[in-house]
């Protein structure tokens, strides 16, 4: 089965490391990331630019609508993810604790699913 493991940080708390904090959270992330492709479990993996470059697109009315970023009502985003494969759902959750980024943000499991119910 397939699961993903989302980073969701507070948003600005990038903001808030110096150069090198920065570049060391990325490194032990990078180190992660290695360690799941040498269990031959890691689909993809990305890191997310800050919500201030995001665009929110819905429908209103008919009509799409943009939203640039940021968005004063999120409190928190998501900063990357990891897409495992060929993984149960006790080894998702082996390597989100195992995850650097639960030191300073949320990690969370889900599954990869169909968006509708048989």
């Amino acid at each position: 089965m397939s699961y993903m493991l989302l980073i969701v940080e507070p948003v600005g708390q990038r903001a808030t490391r110096t150069e090198a904090e920065g570049r060391a959270a990325y490194a032990a992330m990078q180190r992660f990331g290695e360690a799941i492709a040498a269990k031959g479990q890691l689909k993809a993996v990305e890191s997310l630019s800050s919500q201030d470059t995001a665009v929110r697109v819905s429908h209103s009315s008919g009509r799409a609508q943009a939203l640039d970023g940021p968005f004063a009502e999120a409190k928190e985003m998501v900063g990357g993810f990891f897409l495992l494969q060929n993984v149960t759902r006790d080894e998702a959750l082996a390597w989100a604790r195992a995850c650097p980024a639960a030191q300073w943000a949320t990690v969370e499991v889900r599954a990869l699913a169909p968006c509708y119910v048989a």
